[in-house]
């Protein structure tokens, strides 16, 4: 969460800032603002709410400046006013930061600077930051390294506690931009001439595609010139670049109306490229899943613990019931962010999942640490094994465990996750798959039945998305002034429900739960009326005739029943009041077709109130902090 681009070269940055600040508003959009260099001062122009407020202040303002840094912000200390909004500066004006991430200590230091007379201006903690580089560039000795700029920069960060990312340019130093990673993304990109930063790769793809992002306790110091990188400690260090593999049409709307609806019809080609990468043919080999996985990751494995957030907590719900019911294995589930407050005890021969859209949730990736951290030093059987479930395996979360499996979702625009989800159950089906295959927990046949079906998916997810998108959108405009929806499964399709009730709260600001059907006569019927419709997933299978009853209570108490089904007969045609209609398949494999009309529902109920789909308010699409 939030956004960080810069810039130093040979064109006006102002543009290039704007346009790469446009590709990372996803990642927030309570302010904006940019500060450059031109004729030895600091000209910053901030703005209140969306990019394009900031972008109508700053048509008002020419300059022909060839460095700058920009930000798009998520608020986290300090409200979403322009006096809070990056970049934040020094009391002279002289340095500007922005900055992802929270400073933990940023309260002492606050006080140290003011005691010192420093001004501050806002109410945020990163605005101790240029404070702090002021004040050491005000001491440093006339010794100092060449570049007084970086060594102030580098002391100040060895005084800052916390998770971030910052680009720092200062009016006395017109010739440089320093960047610093601790525990927040950033990437740098090189060009001809010019060189780039920012917290992810889509702002820059359109000028290069050599880039290298930093790693945690480095700083980059860009000139005209070139890169250097260092570390904290101030030893010069050795890089290179990498070419990305990216294509810039990804992040187009290629003739949708929002991100989010074209993201939920790439659905198909998601779980494709799946079934390409990772499943093969069953034969006489072990296993027919080609997850690339060391062998020593599966040995004598006995339980699996998975740590997620969000939308990937629910697809590891569906994993916990693929690892048990297919491989055989006990899975616990963990919200990352209370896990690492109340861990499990260290058990033997554990496997540890962390399973994250970006790759960057700080909360799955501390719970992670502290995982590793605590088994370091046990005897083998105890020690950490990692594993990672993530869209961007070039991320911080693919840099600390050892073991990845790509999801290959392609970037995700839409802050609410649809094809990345759809994405991750892929790989909780291969790893399951795989598990049970080595395990010998399945045999071939059922083996061969799941991954045909499988195979079958994507053009069932097409043929719902075809037969779907005019009847949910009819749907919608009943439920424009709705407050409250319910929504109900059970077995596999109980996380379904979890997850289309978040679908309908992110984007339409609708109250909505998810609940186990079985659940509702324990409590949350007593919610029920007229006024609060009921969404039933009912798959024929082994909870079929359980979730029919559950649905005959809630229409007992008068709720409008919309069934997501492949049965538009017989009771179920008696009892649903609408039918959202899926293809008939295996109860295993009907998560990934059930969660696509949810979707398009929470889409177009949001669509229908006027709300912005893809960047609905007080969200963003990488948590980076905890």
């Amino acid at each position: 969460m939030c956004g960080i681009v810069g810039y130093i070269g040979t064109q006006a940055a102002t543009e290039i800032l704007l346009a790469g600040l446009e590709k990372l508003e996803y990642r927030g959009y309570d302010s904006a603002g940019i500060a450059t260099i031109w004729e030895g001062e600091v000209n910053c122009v901030r703005a209140k709410g969306k990019l394009h407020n900031l972008r109508s202040k700053l048509e008002q303002i020419e300059t022909p400046a060839q460095i700058g840094i920009g930000h798009t912000r998520w608020a986290t200390h300090g409200k979403p006013e322009e006096y809070n909004a990056h970049p934040h500066m020094d009391t002279a004006k002289r340095v500007a930061v922005v900055q992802n991430g929270i400073i933990e200590n940023y309260r002492e230091l606050r006080e140290e600077l003011k005691a010192k007379g420093h001004q501050f201006r806002s109410e945020t903690d990163t605005e101790v930051i240029p404070h702090l580089i002021a004040e050491f560039l005000k001491n440093l000795p006339p010794s100092s390294p060449s570049s007084r700029f970086l060594e102030a920069i580098r002391q100040t960060v060895n005084h800052l506690q916390g998770a971030f990312a910052i680009a720092v340019i200062s009016a006395d130093y017109p010739d440089e931009l320093i960047v610093v990673r601790q525990q927040a993304p950033l990437v740098i990109g090189f060009g001809q001439g010019e060189f780039f930063c920012a917290s992810d790769t889509p702002a820059i793809v359109a000028y290069t595609r050599a880039v290298l992002p930093l790693e945690n306790g480095e700083i980059a110091r860009l000139t005209p010139l070139g890169v250097e990188i260092y570390n904290f400690a101030g030893d010069r260090l050795k890089k290179q670049p990498r070419l990305l593999n990216f294509n810039p049409a990804m992040v187009e709307k290629q003739g949708f109306k929002h991100f989010m609806l074209k993201e939920i019809h790439e659905q198909p080609g998601v779980v494709r490229a799946s079934l390409d990468a990772y499943f093969n043919p069953v034969e006489s080999t072990e296993s027919p899943i080609n997850l690339g996985l060391s062998a020593d990751l599966y040995k004598d494995l006995e339980q699996i613990q998975i740590v997620a957030c969000g939308t990937s907590w629910h697809a590891a719900l569906i994993g916990k019931y693929l690892l048990e019911q297919l491989a055989g294995i006990s899975t616990q589930v963990h919200y990352a962010s209370e896990y690492r407050y109340a861990p499990s005890p260290v058990t033997a021969n554990t496997l540890i999942v962390g399973v994250t859209q970006s790759g960057e949730t700080a909360d799955t990736l501390a719970a992670l640490t502290m995982e590793k951290e605590r088994r370091q030093g046990k005897e083998p059987k105890y020690q950490a094994r990692l594993l990672g479930i993530t869209n961007r395996p070039e991320s911080s979360l693919g840099h600390m465990v050892p073991h990845v499996i790509s999801t290959l979702a392609g970037i995700e625009i839409g802050v609410a996750a649809t094809k990345t989800f759809t994405a991750q159950l892929m790989a909780f089906y291969a790893l399951a798959l795989d598990l049970a295959a080595r395990r010998q927990t399945v045999s071939k046949d059922v083996l061969e039945k799941i991954i045909n079906g499988l195979q079958q998916i994507p053009k069932e997810i097409e043929a719902t998305l075809e037969s779907q998108e005019r009847l949910t959108e009819q749907l919608a405009h009943e439920f424009a002034e709705t407050k409250d929806f319910i929504f109900v499964g059970r077995g596999i399709n109980f996380p379904i429900a979890l997850e289309g009730a978040l679908k309908l709260k992110e984007i339409s600001y609708i109250h909505a739960e998810g609940y186990a059907a079985g659940e509702m006569k324990h409590g949350p019927i007593a919610l029920l009326d007229a006024k609060v419709p009921v969404v039933a997933i009912a798959i024929p299978g082994s909870v079929y005739e359980k979730v029919i009853s559950n649905a005959q209570e809630a229409k007992a108490r008068d709720s409008r029943l919309i069934g997501v089904t492949p049965v538009n007969d017989g009771e179920a045609a008696e009892i649903f009041n609408d039918i959202l209609p899926i293809s008939h398949v295996e109860e295993l494999l009907s998560p990934i077709l059930t969660v696509v009309p949810l979707q398009l529902l929470a889409y177009h109920i949001a669509a229908r109130r006027g709300l912005d789909v893809d960047q609905p308010r007080n969200l963003a699409k990488s948590v980076t902090v905890e």
